[in-house]
């Protein structure tokens, strides 16, 4: 039995490549530079199907360097921004709970379990934050683009030196530390840690891994994506958030390669399809969503992972990881667009603009609101009219 039971909810880009040792490496790019880069698609008018209003506007300030990732405890979404303002907003009106101004450009977060929030500085420190204070800080091995996670009165990080540590919740001591070995590249984007039950499950290169939260030893292993080519880039695989949870199958991208299910419960792989996306996936019991590379939007079953439909007039746009909310699936592009989609054919349903810097980080619901956030630091609540 475990001391103490993880409890964490299940709820971008393509980033810079990092080494291991957490050296920055240049930018990618899906296209390459200068004309060749194709242009998107004239989005043209469209009659909405779905009529939604913006229902208010908050700041936190700009999002472009974080790794960022919106957190949702009830009604209360978690933000934070490049240069260390951390901020829980009231998803209801557009208000502060609290908001903390750390005095550091952060790299990572939001990781919270609605009592405390935990984000990592550019300088390799874990911040932890309850009700607007800092509580403490601890330095770390290496960077880390993955926000933490809280739960179970515990801090878990996964480092780019391919560490994953746990940190008491309410003290800052480091209660253990495992280093795996990997491919020598990992992305500046979030990777997937996440509770399943009493097992903490985490992303390794192109593997989900199930730990024994307590002491970190591994409990078991599954393949989504194996590493190909003949050098370090060709080689990265690496999964990356969000991810779709329905009980004990936890469905996940793995960069520029595949998109697969896995069975925590048995520890086995369902199934894997070779897909060429660089952001996580939403989905439900019946099918799951995903922002391929080139701007396609695409369904599998989430069963067997057949294709179910795709939609291709968001081609080139950038797009975010998809939101399921209801019968719709949500996406923000580089613009500042959001766009919604049919759940059951991706045909359009409505759009709206936000500012023109583009979306941040994977929309979010909170509140029968949902919650954008750009990249110039607003965050956006829209309802249903």
């Amino acid at each position: 039995m475990m001391r103490r039971a993880l409890h964490a909810r299940v709820a971008r880009p393509l980033g810079v490549l990092a080494l291991a040792s957490a050296v920055l490496l240049s930018g990618c790019s899906l296209w390459g530079s200068g004309s060749s880069k194709p242009k998107p698609l004239e989005l043209g008018t469209m009659e909405p199907v779905l009529a939604v209003r913006q229902a208010w506007l908050s700041k936190v300030g700009p999002v472009d360097r974080l790794a960022l990732a919106v957190h949702v405890n009830g009604t209360v979404v978690t933000v934070a921004s490049d240069a260390g303002t951390v901020a829980a907003i009231d998803a209801r009106t557009g208000g502060d709970v609290w908001r903390a101004q750390l005095g550091r450009p952060l790299i990572a977060g939001v990781g919270s379990d609605g009592q405390r929030a935990a984000v990592v500085s550019d300088s390799n420190e874990l911040i932890v934050v309850a009700d607007g204070r800092e509580v403490w800080r601890q330095p770390l091995t290496a960077q880390a683009y993955t926000a933490p996670l809280v739960a179970g009165e515990r801090v878990f990080v996964l480092a780019a030196d391919r560490s994953l540590a746990a940190y008491d919740a309410a003290t800052g001591q480091r209660l253990w530390r495992q280093q795996r070995q990997g491919e020598p590249l990992v992305l500046r984007q979030p990777g997937v840690l996440m509770a399943v039950g009493d097992t903490l499950v985490a992303g390794m290169a192109g593997r989900m891994v199930g730990f024994n939260p307590d002491n970190g030893t591994v409990r078991w292993e599954a393949p989504v994506a194996t590493p190909r080519g003949t050098n370090d880039v060709e080689r990265l695989v690496e999964l990356v958030a969000p991810v779709s949870r329905v009980d004990d199958s936890v469905c996940v991208r793995a960069f520029q390669a595949a998109v697969g299910c896995v069975n925590t419960a048995r520890a086995a792989t369902q199934w894997s399809q070779a897909a060429n996306g660089a952001t996580g996936i939403d989905g439900d019991g019946m099918l799951l969503f995903g922002t391929e590379s080139n701007g396609f939007v695409q369904a599998w079953r989430r069963a067997d992972g057949a294709r179910a439909w795709s939609y291709d007039r968001l081609q080139y746009r950038k797009l975010t990881a998809p939101l399921l909310l209801g019968r719709s699936v949500v996406v923000g592009d580089d613009a500042g667009w959001v766009h919604l989609l049919s759940r059951e054919d991706g045909q359009p349903l409505n759009r709206f603009a936000t500012d023109n810097s583009g979306i941040a980080a994977t929309p979010v619901v909170a509140a029968n609101t949902l919650v954008v956030v750009t990249r110039n630091g607003a965050v956006y609540g829209f309802r249903p009219d």
